[in-house]
């Protein structure tokens, strides 16, 4: 078994991050779940609620011999709107805010050089706003969240929200999916 390492990513609705994720090859395990708050477990409901200050946000195990830390992140960037804060396209609230938790100074560091780099690339119109937070107790999401998309392709807000960013994953990242 390769040695894993953890990344953890908030782009919104977790639903979405992690059917993005999880097609890629290199990465392991995608859990869904809760971070950066406030409070000892939080749930669903709780976070909904805009008062526990946890974004919703995945933890990725990937295999850092098959996929870099900063190929996440370009993912990551190309998948959701960090340059909105506080909001993904219908999604409002602290908790579908734009973020990446670092685990140690190798990952803040290529997160923030990635962050530059896109910025004086122009890549997007507006600044990105997307928080840059050493990484706090995850919380998993309870378990009917977890792969959500795989279960529900076919529900609306799957169809009208996740959908299209598969599909622009697919386009823009087809060496990296898996086989």
């Amino acid at each position: 078994m390769p040695a894993l390492e953890i990344a953890t990513l908030g782009g919104g609705c977790f639903w979405c991050t992690e059917a993005v994720f999880s097609a890629l090859t290199g990465v392991q395990k995608v859990i869904p779940g809760y971070t950066g708050g406030h409070i000892d477990q939080p749930d669903y409901k709780s976070v909904c609620s805009g008062t526990t200050g946890h974004a919703e946000a995945i933890e990725i195990h990937y295999d850092p011999a098959q996929i870099s830390f900063e190929t996440l992140l370009l993912v990551f960037f190309a998948t959701h709107d960090p340059t909105t804060l506080n909001r993904q396209g219908h999604d409002i609230g602290t908790q579908y805010r734009s973020v990446v938790y670092y685990h140690n100074p190798a990952q803040q560091k290529i997160l923030q050089d990635t962050i530059r780099q896109l910025t004086e690339e122009g890549i997007y119109d507006q600044p990105i706003v997307t928080e840059c937070a050493a990484a706090t107790t995850f919380y998993a999401a309870e378990a009917y969240h977890h792969a959500y998309y795989a279960q529900n392709p076919y529900q609306p807000y799957c169809q009208a929200v996740i959908s299209p960013k598969l599909y622009k994953l697919q386009k823009r990242y087809q060496h990296l999916l898996r086989r």
